[in-house]
């Protein structure tokens, strides 16, 4: 997923400028060309994420020649095996979002220690940490609120859309029209899916997919444009209903995650004019690491919202999508999934007045069943570990196909938004035809004489589908295609109908829905992947428990809630989150320890395999997830093996045409500051000025015309804490909006007062395992490595997250793999 190589590497030494204008030498003939903008995303390393940055910059570049000299004797030459490939770090420097290349930055969760925090912390009153206090959980009651909300209008609008479209059908195959029917039946779903892949495409392709990868990299520190953004938020609410009504094997459960992140987002801006978030109270959240917890607390406030299960949430956001965990964070996540429950208590007990349309009627969201045999044999253990293991072999194989076919997709998608139109269209009709054809292949079934509720179903939800039977009579393929795909896994967990579905019909409902659920989730359609899972797996389930009927004592029923958690285990590869939202949903606590032990077998089995879903998507949309375990080929190599140029490094007092020619011609988010002779003793390291921080204060213009080292005072009254706050929605300051004269470009700035002077530092000669874990577990953007022998320039260049990935790795050892 990276640019193309057009560099040369350099690393290593920071050379001594013999000229400070701000340009680089007639001898350096090898400076790369600037990077090219074109406004939308380059695919230089500088433009990026500061790629790393081991060479060198100051006022010139180093010529190749030097650094292979320099290389040689700091004994980071050509090593063999361990060849090291010339290349700049231009792997994993923009990814796929929506099918759109964009380019990737990471986000600054490291405290920022330098003389301005410094003095807002000390000057900072009691007031204003109540305030603080306060505000970070009112904002969080207000993120469990709104996904609340968005989660029962999500269900109400599918209920009564699909509803209204199933009743106009059902009307006309009661008159025998079944071909009008069906045109009916086809038309409403491809004029819906139709819809939501055109919004998905033209104002939000970040909202196509779940959208659970990219909140999981989010809160890993990888930030990619629009992922979070208000026009996202809104084509995720409309797409999803728009594509769950439309009839497609997708849920609106993976969604709601993301949709939860971005009204999380949204609310902690804190600074963003174009949304009128500009409140003086929200000023406190204008940094990444408070962003980080709220979103995460927004990803709980999803699961909880679309499965109605709290617990659940907080235990996914645990498991699955946050990287950096703390107590704090807990107690701030369960009060958000404990507000969602509430209003969506609050609000089902509303519908059961029968004020919310067709289906609405307390059913939403919940599936509610519970168990009438609370035990269980030794025999039932047999046959659960059976269901485990056919959960982790259709999980990996699931996890395999729906790989190769993303790729496909993806070739199609990037063609744009017409061919992405065009092929959710295509999958539409299929999906039509699948849903009306399939039953007519299924018998007709004499009605149950002590049926718990009507039959045949005529005009509304629920088991016994009439479809084209006669009166007494039910189709049971059409009771699982005829409904929402909540209806259907309602059917499907309900007790008591042992002999309801047909073998056949069980057959031929997995094999649809397996192959379905395959190829929708690609398409330009917010979908998830819960749903599809959970059907295809509490349908397995069904026919394994009715296989094993005359040895197991337990209800077909139960057997598909213990398929559900085996393929969720073999697919999404979650546990305890899993268990918990499938006990949430069914209120079915005695199934505890099968589903505990289906999903171990289950997530064991596949495991041998390929990875969780989630996380091969993340791999496959090129986003630079940090694991929290280092890989085993990092131990060969130490911090210095892969830093790249060129490293750009300030003086405590620099010139502002220095800083402003560095910023023009590179990308790089830090720099390191460094003292020099007179105003040290000696090169001395101060620490690291962000690109964002000195662009304020280049923008403030606080110019000296001599270069001397001042106390700070000036800046400090100048400026606040707050005034070099990260703005929400990345509308920040840009180089292109300096405006400096050339009597101003000849003047000094002090950079002392906005270095951060405490930053994260490894030694050249760490392992790059021991150096991966330590970047990973503090959550940073850069890691400064300086070098293990005095007498050599202070810092040897910079660790960002695009160097621990293993695509620059192997591509400056191309014999890593083979050798070791």
């Amino acid at each position: 997923m990276g640019g193309q190589r057009t560099r040369q590497d350099q690393r290593g030494n920071p050379t001594r400028a013999t000229k400070m204008d701000g340009h680089p030498s007639p001898r350096s003939h090898h400076q790369p060309p600037p990077p090219e903008r074109d406004g939308s995303f380059n695919y230089d390393i500088e433009s990026m994420d500061g790629g790393g940055g081991g060479g060198a910059w100051r006022g010139r570049y180093e010529s190749s020649e030097a650094l292979l000299r320099y290389d040689d004797e700091a004994g980071g030459g050509p090593r063999q095996p361990l060849l090291r490939k010339r290349t700049m770090n231009t792997t994993s420097q923009i990814a796929i979002v929506g099918a759109n290349v964009c380019p990737i930055e990471s986000l600054d969760y490291e405290i920022v220690e330098n003389d301005l925090f410094k003095q807002d912390w000390r000057s900072r009153k009691k007031k204003q940490i109540f305030q603080y206090i306060v505000l970070k959980w009112a904002l969080v009651l207000l993120i469990g609120m709104l996904t609340g909300i968005v989660g029962f209008f999500n269900n109400l609008a599918v209920e009564n859309i699909a509803g209204l479209k199933l009743l106009l059908t059902s009307d006309l195959m009661l008159k025998q029209r079944y071909f009008t029917a069906f045109l009916a039946y086809g038309g409403c779903n491809l004029v819906l899916a139709t819809t939501a892949a055109a919004i998905c495409a033209y104002i939000a392709p970040a909202a196509a997919g779940s959208g659970i990868p990219e909140v999981k990299a989010y809160l890993n520190g990888v930030d990619a444009y629009s992922i979070l953004a208000p026009s996202t938020l809104f084509v995720k609410i409309f797409g999803s209903i728009l594509g769950v009504s439309a009839g497609f094997v997708l849920g609106k459960e993976g969604p709601m995650v993301h949709t939860g992140a971005c009204i999380a987002n949204l609310l902690g801006q804190g600074g963003s004019r174009k949304y009128h978030l500009t409140w003086n109270w929200l000023r406190y959240f204008k940094n990444d690491r408070d962003r980080r917890d709220l979103i995460t607390c927004g990803s709980a406030a999803g699961v909880a919202a679309a499965f109605r299960a709290p617990v659940g949430g907080v235990l996914f956001a645990l498991e699955e999508a946050a990287s950096w965990w703390r107590s704090a964070l807990l107690w701030r996540t369960f009060f958000t999934t404990a507000v969602v429950a509430v209003v969506l208590r609050g609000l089902i007990e509303f519908c059961r007045s029968g004020k919310c349309g067709l289906f609405g009627q307390g059913g939403l969201i919940m599936f509610d069943l519970s168990s009438t045999i609370p035990t269980y044999t030794a025999q039932d253990v047999v046959a659960i570990i059976v269901l485990g293991i056919i959960g982790g072999v259709f999980g990996g194989l699931f996890n395999f196909l729906l790989d190769r076919i993303l790729r496909a997709y993806s070739i199609i998608n990037e063609r744009g938004p017409p061919f992405k139109i065009l092929l959710t269209m295509i999958i539409s009709i299929i999906t039509s035809a699948c849903s009306y054809g399939l039953p007519w292949l299924a018998p007709c079934t004499p009605c149950p004489a002590d049926a718990a509720e009507e039959c045949p179903t005529i005009g509304r939800s629920g088991n016994f589908k009439n479809f084209q039977c006669p009166p007494g009579h039910y189709n049971g393929l059409a009771s699982l295609f005829f409904n929402t795909n909540d209806d259907a896994i309602r059917n499907l967990f309900s007790s008591g109908t042992e002999k309801e579905f047909h073998m056949s019909t069980l057959f031929v409902f997995f094999t649809a829905i397996y192959c379905l659920g395959l190829v929708t989730y690609g398409i330009a359609v917010p979908s998830g992947l819960f749903i599809p899972v959970i059907l295809a797996g509490a349908t397995y389930g069904r026919i394994v428990g009715t296989l094993l009927g005359p040895i197991s004592d337990l209800d077909p029923g139960l057997f598909a809630l213990l398929g559900a958690a085996s393929f969720l285990g073999g697919t999404m590869r979650m546990t305890v989150s899993v268990c918990v939202i499938l006990l949430e949903l069914t209120n079915d606590l005695h199934m505890l320890p099968l589903v505990m032990l289906v999903l171990l077998i289950s997530k064991t089995i596949a495991d041998s395999f390929n990875k969780g879903v989630y996380d091969q998507i993340v791999v496959m949309k090129g986003l630079p997830f940090m694991e929290a375990h280092a890989e085993p080929f990092m131990r060969n190599l130490v911090a210095g093996d892969v830093v790249s140029g060129p490293l750009i490094t300030f003086s405590g007092v620099e010139k502002v045409g220095n800083i402003v020619h560095a910023l023009r011609i590179t990308g790089h988010n830090g720099f390191p500051v460094v003292d020099e002779p007179p105003v040290s003793e000696a090169p001395e390291l101060v620490g690291l000025v962000l690109r964002s921080h000195l662009l304020v204060l280049l923008k403030g213009r606080s110019f000296m015309k001599e270069k001397v080292k001042t106390s700070g005072s000036f800046v400090l009254r100048r400026f606040g804490a707050f005034d070099f706050a990260k703005p929400g929605s990345g509308k920040g300051l840009k180089i292109e909006d300096l405006d400096l004269t050339d009597e101003e470009l000849d003047m000094y700035v002090d950079l002392h007062p906005i270095t951060n002077t405490s930053p994260y530092t490894v030694v050249e000669t760490m392992s790059l395992a021991k150096a991966a874990v330590l970047f990973r577990a503090l959550g940073l953007r850069h890691l400064l490595v300086v070098p293990k022998t005095p007498g050599r320039p202070p810092i040897v260049g910079i660790l960002t997250r695009h160097d621990f990935m293993h695509e620059h790795i192997h591509g400056l050892f191309p014999n890593l793999g083979k050798s070791h």
